[in-house]
């Protein structure tokens, strides 16, 4: 049998996307991981991600171990090939939150067994799925909606537009000058059938859409970029103001963590048309899904 990998959502047709999210919502996975271990590996701290992944190999009979990134020492105590071929001897799944997408393109061509992307600098794709989700579980069906994100192009923002498209849904980015996709992203996005557009005020992004999403302005590793990203984002607030613009029935989504009253006011995101928390347990069910395919098919 040829072993699959989820390194980005592309990596899957959508067809096997939508197999993926049916899974995720069957409540009788089955135990398709019993007896057998799941190596969690976290390069990045992680707070949904870990409990997510750990609860949905539970889910499916399986023993989930963690170990953080300090423990294995990628490329340091020994290479990535190195260290996915170790794994891979008591592991039917590799999972890893990384720096590097680099890294888990490497263990996914030595490992001999499926690796799934907990995240990236390039893409955090078990967090698209569980975007989609909240989105057909509210709406009940994602293709044809409109979703605007607004912020900073980043890993989570191509995931989810990949993921977007591959259902028959809309991207639109509100991005200032600076922090938008290049071309190549944009292309990538356009192959997948997101239809994306940018802005460049999250006005323009979010008039008549049926979600708005955000994500922190700093992700990790770029905390030395704050201060210039808290001016170069001034204006770009989700708050009621901004949400009046999108559909009467829209809705907001966040990947958490959040900072209140910086990319999303805190009547926003506490508010009646946040499914932040919805999304969040969602993790698990998206989790459980993919993990079910990449060892059953």
């Amino acid at each position: 049998m040829t072993v699959r990998h989820l390194l980005e959502i592309d990596d899957v047709t959508p067809a096997e996307l939508e197999t993926i999210l049916d899974l995720a919502t069957d409540p009788q996975p089955g135990p398709v991981l019993y007896g057998r271990g799941v190596a969690l590996l976290f390069e990045k701290p992680s707070a949904r991600t870990r409990n997510a992944t750990e609860m949905a190999v539970v889910d499916l009979g399986g023993h989930p171990l963690t170990m953080r990134g300090e423990e294995v020492g990628l490329d340091s105590r020994e290479t990535a090939e190195d260290v996915a071929r170790t794994l891979a001897c008591y592991h039917a799944v590799i999972c890893a939150r990384v720096f590097d997408h680099r890294v888990l393109e490497r263990m996914a061509a030595v490992a001999g067994v499926p690796v799934l992307n907990l995240l990236s600098d390039l893409g955090h794709p078990a967090q698209a799925v569980a975007d989609v989700l909240t989105l057909a579980g509210h709406f009940g069906k994602v293709k044809d909606l409109t979703v605007a994100y607004i912020g900073d192009w980043n890993n989570v923002a191509l995931s989810l537009g990949l993921a977007l498209g591959a259902c028959g849904a809309r991207l639109h980015l509100g991005c200032p000058p600076g922090y938008q996709p290049d071309p190549k992203a944009l292309d990538r996005l356009g192959a997948a059938g997101a239809e994306p557009a940018v802005f460049d005020r999250p006005e323009q992004a979010v008039n008549g859409s049926d979600a708005v999403y955000a994500d922190v302005w700093t992700s990790m590793g770029q905390e030395s970029e704050a201060a210039a990203r808290r001016v170069a984002f001034e204006g770009f607030t989700v708050d009621e103001k901004l949400m009046a613009r999108a559909k009467p029935d829209a809705v907001f989504l966040h990947c958490l963590p959040a900072h209140r009253d910086e990319e999303v006011s805190a009547s926003v995101l506490e508010g009646s048309r946040s499914l932040v928390w919805t999304q969040a347990a969602n993790r698990r069910h998206a989790a459980r899904g993919i993990l079910r395919w990449l060892v059953a098919g």
